[in-house]
């Protein structure tokens, strides 16, 4: 059942190919030269002399008379000379026939192939074909087909509807619309993909629906197979068919995919997400559960709706600018993601960069709704209607209007998505920007509320001022400018320790574990965002004396700490250079350094880093 259905989807759609572009390459088709037509032998004098009897044979072997003599001399030139015209005829003119060749199709009916060129196409509008007219093809693009008389070949509709009521030599079809036969016959099949078709002549192939209905009328006569998929058969009980019958149901018997047609109809076709229909007030409830949708979101977080807005008000063309490296960069990202896949890490990346920018698209279409109300609400003042939320709900029915204008809907759908994007990740990253100004070291540290405050000169053993004795005994301050950055070398030793200290246990995990192969890296990372989060440094850089800070001297989060440990993955894909950076560069950064702000210090000995 499911090889059979699987065959007939496939046969249908190679049909829907051959039926829209056979007509085209067949009118194209140059007619043969007289050279290279076959000689035609005449018979027209062997059609018109009938068969002599045996009687009349014998007549000729009567005693020959001077009479008879000259009468068969006569006749004897005659055809002589019949013969010699009929030979000179062949070989200096061509066959010159008019009529055409008749081929009998696979379904019994013969049918004229031969073309006179009178294909009826129409772009953007309808074809029309009358009760008394005759065509080789009748085709809409963007239209509905209407056949009343004889259709040599077929009868085709692309985003349209096909009518049929004569006779067709070959299929009747639509594509995105219904298929109608009213009367007469189809020498092949009646197609309909994305609508129904209804029968009520004689349809000598097949009858299919794809997400359509099959409907039979009284006076339906199917020779082929009847296949409907997604959709209900309506059969009248006067109806004949002579094939199998296949229902594939979708989401069950009785699903109407009448909305899924209407959109396509009204919305697709004229490049718009909406329509003013009742038959598309589900793309309306949808569009209108994602404004509420972003509306709670402006309600749940106000001051990042309103930092973005402001981001887009003083900088629209940085906001634009990275808009566009956004779309660009993020299929290099996504490489960069696929070049890990040769670590397990990688699996996990991909996703998590995903939904990122799902997440960051979604704000980024409040952002754009909320900069939109605001062109009215600011008109208010600084009162109730200045919160974010309502200039949401101002912004999403200014653009549920533009979605219903043609083209202007969907073109306004991909700017919103697009620029909301853009500004999102321009604002983070100004906000990262701002947060890693490097704070100016103290010259010394500070006791007692009172800074710059020096030690007094004591003299032998006297004792130490408890204010100074205090600050005395402060340990020292670990900071990314106070203390001097590790070099490559003494990170590459913490980071072996490290690997071997994670390979040990992992090895003896393995083999109590089932399931752990492959998936040492993950393993690495966990251990080095946990140690890092939660301590600032690893065992290996307890032991070499290194811990990892922030440029900003603010305290390592988790956040900082899980950016930190993801990056560098991305360090080792392009062949590690991400790690050999840290010998290059004046400030002693890998790569997921600067993507976290990060550094590595070397702490003095002595100070406990636990």
């Amino acid at each position: 059942m499911k090889t059979s259905c699987s065959r007939n989807l496939i046969t249908l759609t190679w049909l829907a190919l051959a039926f829209v572009i056979g007509p085209f390459l067949r009118a194209q088709t140059p007619e043969a030269t007289p050279a290279e037509q076959p000689p035609v032998t005449s018979v027209t004098a062997t059609k018109s002399e009938p068969a002599k009897p045996e009687s009349a044979d014998k007549s000729v072997a009567a005693p020959e008379t001077p009479a008879n003599a000259a009468v068969t001399a006569e006749a004897a030139q005659a055809d002589e000379e019949k013969k010699g015209e009929t030979i000179e005829s062949e070989k200096t003119e061509p066959t010159t026939t008019t009529e055409p060749k008749e081929t009998k199709h696979k379904h019994g009916r013969s049918h004229n192939r031969g073309h006179s060129g009178n294909e009826r196409v129409s772009f953007f509008h309808d074809s029309t074909l009358e009760k008394d007219e005759r065509a080789d093809a009748v085709v809409s693009i963007l239209g509905s087909s209407t056949a009343a008389g004889d259709v040599n070949d077929a009868v085709v509709s692309i985003l349209g509807s096909s009518t049929s009521s004569g006779d067709v030599g070959d299929a009747v079809v639509s594509v995105l619309g219904n298929t109608r036969i009213t009367g007469g016959s189809v020498g092949d099949a009646a197609v309909a993909v994305l609508g129904n078709t209804y029968v009520n002549g004689h349809v000598k192939g097949t009858v299919v629906a794809v997400l359509g209905n099959v409907e039979l009328g009284p006076d339906a006569e199917v020779g082929g197979e009847i296949v409907c998929v997604g959709g209900e058969l309506k059969r009248d009980p006067k109806a004949i068919v002579h094939g199998n019958i296949q229902n594939v149901a979708i989401a069950g018997h009785g699903f109407d995919f009448e909305w899924l047609h209407t959109w396509f109809s009204k919305c697709l076709l004229y490049a718009r997400p909406l329509a003013f229909d009742a038959r598309l007030l589900w793309a309306w409830w949808i569009a209108l559960g994602c404004l509420g949708f972003y509306a709670l979101l402006a309600l749940i977080v106000p001051q990042g709706v309103n930092k973005c807005v402001q981001t887009l008000e003083e900088r629209p063309g940085y906001s634009i600018l990275s808009a566009l490296l956004t779309m660009l960069l993020t299929p290099v990202a996504f490489i960069l993601l696929v070049l890990t896949l040769a670590i397990a890490i990688g699996f996990l990346l991909i996703p998590l960069f995903s939904f990122g920018l799902f997440i960051a698209a979604i704000f980024g279409k409040v952002v754009i709704l909320a900069w939109l109300g605001r062109r009215i609400t600011k008109l208010f003042g600084d009162g109730p209607l200045s919160h974010p939320v309502f200039g949401v709900l101002i912004g999403g029915v200014i653009v549920l209007g533009l979605y219903t204008v043609p083209v202007v809907g969907f073109i306004t759908y991909k700017l919103i998505g697009l620029l909301g994007l853009g500004v999102v990740v321009y604002t983070l990253l100004r906000t990262m920007k701002n947060n890693r100004q490097v704070a100016p070291a103290p010259a010394m540290v500070a006791a007692a509320g009172a800074p710059n405050v020096a030690l007094p000169p004591v003299a032998g053993d006297a004792p130490i001022p408890a204010p100074f004795a205090a600050a005395a005994t402060l340990p020292p301050v670990i900071s990314a400018s106070t203390l001097p950055r590790a070099g490559f070398w003494l990170r590459i030793a913490a980071s072996l320790l490290d690997l071997i200290l994670v390979a040990i246990v992992f090895g003896l995990l393995s083999k109590m574990l089932f399931g752990l192969g492959g998936a040492f890296p993950l393993w690495l990372a966990v251990y080095s965002i946990v140690l890092w989060a939660t301590k600032g440094t690893t065992i290996g850089g307890i032991i070499c004396g290194l811990k990892v800070v922030r440029i900003d001297d603010r305290p390592l989060d988790w956040s900082t700490a899980i950016v930190r440990g993801l990056s560098a993955f991305l360090s080792l894909a392009v062949a590690g250079l991400g790690f050999l950076w840290v010998a290059f560069d004046d400030d002693k950064q890998s790569w997921h350094d600067k993507i976290a702000g990060t550094t590595i210090v070397k702490v003095p000995k002595g100070t406990p880093l636990l």
